[in-house]
């Protein structure tokens, strides 16, 4: 199994999860011009994708989700409560999951984890193949014993860290943003990310991704020191994932 990003932060989302006989694309904030582009960058076309999965109905994630499902005939996988068609727009093959029932997209399993976020009814995802696993832990405002218990087990985990809570309160957002970021149903901070990082078995853990940095309220060299004392016996390797040039692909070896 191997991962990839398009783009991680609040102008667009999107990442690629690859196996032996399937590819998918995990949201889509990008249109259809601009995701040809990067995904050009790690060597696909449209045409080597085979399904659309989706976390949750904000426009950084969904943007392009609709038209380009529509252009290349790909079926599209989200929670009932996601799917608004006013907002998101009409998708060829929509086909609704639910948390904790586990799906295929070719040979890869996917696995959705209910989050707690201010969506209708959002979903992070855990993908394994064999015996190989990859996380995707993002747009979520705390850690619960339900994420705790699906995201400890990742061979390669790709985690939020939208903000530092000192920069968020002294940063240029109002005052409604900044609880909403920093609320129960926002975002993650880079400690709660580092907590969550105590949790996981870095015996397994080959890859960590730093995710969904906030331009306006993180620095990735924040992100970095403070999960840096939850690494500290770890060997393994952390990449930043950044708005314009994602992450390029990382295997589990």
């Amino acid at each position: 199994m191997r991962i990839a990003s398009l783009g991680s932060g609040s102008k667009g989302n999107s990442t690629v999860i690859e196996g032996d006989s399937g590819r998918l694309l995990l949201d889509l904030g990008f249109g259809i011009k601009e995701t040809v582009r990067r995904l050009a960058r790690l060597g696909l076309t449209p045409l080597d994708i085979d399904a659309l999965v989706v976390t949750h109905e904000h426009a950084d994630h969904i943007n392009g989700v609709a038209p380009f499902a529509r252009k290349f005939r790909l079926p599209v996988y989200m929670t009932a409560g996601t799917y608004e068609p006013n907002r998101i727009g009409v998708v060829p093959v929509l086909r609704s999951i639910r948390d904790g029932e586990v799906f295929q997209v070719g040979s890869l399993t996917v696995m959705p984890v209910v989050v707690p976020h201010d969506a209708r009814e959002p979903c992070q995802y855990v993908f394994s193949e064999a015996s190989q696993q990859i996380g995707v832990l993002t747009d979520l405002g705390h850690i619960t014993p339900h994420v705790r218990q699906y995201f400890n087990q990742c061979d390669i985990l790709l985690l939020e860290c939208n903000y530092d809570p000192g920069m968020l309160a002294s940063g240029p957002y109002p005052q409604a943003l900044k609880r909403r970021v920093g609320g129960n149903l926002g975002h993650l901070s880079n400690h709660q990310a580092s907590e969550l990082v105590k949790n996981v078995d870095l015996d397994r853990l080959q890859h960590l991704v730093v995710s969904h940095i906030s331009e306006k309220n993180n620095l990735p060299a924040l992100a970095e020191a403070a999960l840096a004392p939850a690494l500290q016996s770890w060997s393994g390797q952390v990449t930043v994932a950044t708005q314009a040039e994602g992450f390029d692909w990382l295997s589990i070896v």
